[in-house]
């Protein structure tokens, strides 16, 4: 391999993490093939935010931040409310998208992300996408730095792949086999999920103002407007580091199937306050039902010979919030570094390892106590948080905190990105 026009890449996963390093590798003149495992491109998810390095990336890409805009949720801001719906306070987005706030100024759903993402790739000449198909096995010499051997499940042809890059999320497949480990190593659990969907009935009467509950026990509800009607849900179950068990019955749900997972979900929110019960039912009626558990993956190395990590697959960041910006940022600085040692593979992987790194320490730090001020365990955490968040909105201190020390959309030193130069 003399240079990264004859590059044969396999990027395997269609979400953010896997057309957004398909974009970059093109530019390059790679040849590359995307693999889903399901038969469509997913348009389901929750909503997610594009800040700091995130927003750099996506305004090298002509079209994309237009784009975002022309599809961003319709949220203004966002209140936290008691049982009655009275809001303790309320804050909003800046107006500023290079100041943003705790409420994005790129909020958008992750499936209309992905489908923008998509779109910006699909017609490009030399990127090819293949749905329904996942990876058997990979077999390569690191001893020759020879090209990976790539098996497929479905039907496709093996190939010979000169790098292979895993995009499919926390609980990656294809980590697992490149990597030669367990399907669970190297995630770290904090003990919390979250489900998602639409619901067909408005309760929040046209008011554009995300409200968001909290129950005792670890349990939140955030209630949002939807472009298409009704409202968007997340039902949360934030729970004690210590405490496995919720866990444990939240995954054994989710491997049951989704009509369980939803009953095991209204059995936790039953009789929660607020609008609960009237949130159950729609949730139990909807068809784009989605879930996860909050993880962080933290490996020891990114790449393995010719196979490396990019996105959640490599480094989730669990409940920080920055999975969406830190996936953009990993599949730009691998292509880019890929591009910059043109002709040596191992020095551009070890280049996009040392300057990622820095990027994922930062975004997967967990700020102290935050899962506990977001969905507080006892009435009295409740009632303390309430009040403490009523103060800073009414102080407007949390504005103060926002311009000087986390707003910034990707003009902090500590989440710039590398310029690289592009051959095609």
């Amino acid at each position: 391999m003399n240079n990264t026009s004859k590059l044969r890449v396999l990027i395997v996963g269609s979400s953010i993490a896997g057309p957004t390093a398909a974009y970059w590798f093109a530019k390059t003149g790679a040849q590359v093939t995307v693999i889903e495992r399901f038969p469509q491109l997913r348009t389901n998810g929750q909503n997610v935010d594009i800040r700091t390095a995130g927003v750099l990336v996506m305004r090298k890409m002509p079209g994309m931040e237009e784009a975002v805009l022309a599809n961003l949720q319709p949220i203004k801001g966002m209140s936290i409310v008691n049982e009655n719906g009275r809001p303790y306070g309320t804050i909003t987005s800046t107006g500023n998208p290079d100041q943003q706030a705790l409420v994005s100024e790129y909020e958008i759903l992750r499936g209309d992300l992905g489908r923008i993402l998509f779109d910006l790739t699909k017609d490009t000449e030399n990127i090819k996408y293949v749905f329904g198909e996942q990876v058997a096995s990979m077999q390569q010499d690191e001893k020759s730095d020879g090209p990976v051997t790539v098996e497929f499940m479905n039907g496709t042809p093996s190939a010979e792949y000169d790098l292979v890059v895993a995009c499919d999320g926390s609980t990656s497949r294809t980590r697992a086999i490149g990597l030669g480990c367990g399907m669970r190593d190297h995630i770290k659990p904090v003990n919390s999920w979250a489900v998602y969907s639409s619901i067909n009935e408005d309760l929040l009467d046209g008011s554009q103002l995300v409200h968001g509950y909290s129950a005792v026990g670890g349990r939140a509800i955030s209630l949002g407007p939807d472009p298409a009607g009704g409202n968007r849900i997340t039902l949360m179950g934030i729970h004690p580091r210590s405490n496995h068990d919720s866990i444990t019955k939240f995954r054994e749900a989710n491997r049951l199937g989704t009509e369980e997972l939803k009953e095991f979900v209204a059995q936790r929110f039953k009789g929660a306050g607020w609008k609960s019960d009237q949130i159950i039912q729609g949730m139990m009626e909807a068809d784009d039902f989605y879930a996860s558990e909050w993880v962080q993956v933290k490996v020891p190395t990114l790449y393995k010979g010719r196979f490396v990590l990019v996105g959640d697959a490599g480094y989730a960041p669990g409940p920080t919030g920055t999975g969406t910006s830190l996936a953009m940022a990993g599949a730009y600085i691998l292509a880019g570094e890929i591009g910059k040692h043109r002709g040596d593979l191992a020095a551009g992987l070890k280049g996009y390892e040392e300057q990622i790194r820095p990027l994922i320490n930062e975004m997967q730090k967990i700020p102290p106590l935050i899962l506990e001020m977001f969905a507080p365990q006892t009435a009295w955490g409740i009632w303390l948080r309430n009040m403490l968040f009523s103060f800073v909105c009414w102080t407007r201190l949390l504005s103060l905190f926002d311009k000087f020390f986390g707003g910034a959309s990707g003009h902090s030193d500590k989440y710039q990105v590398p310029e690289y130069e592009w051959v095609a």
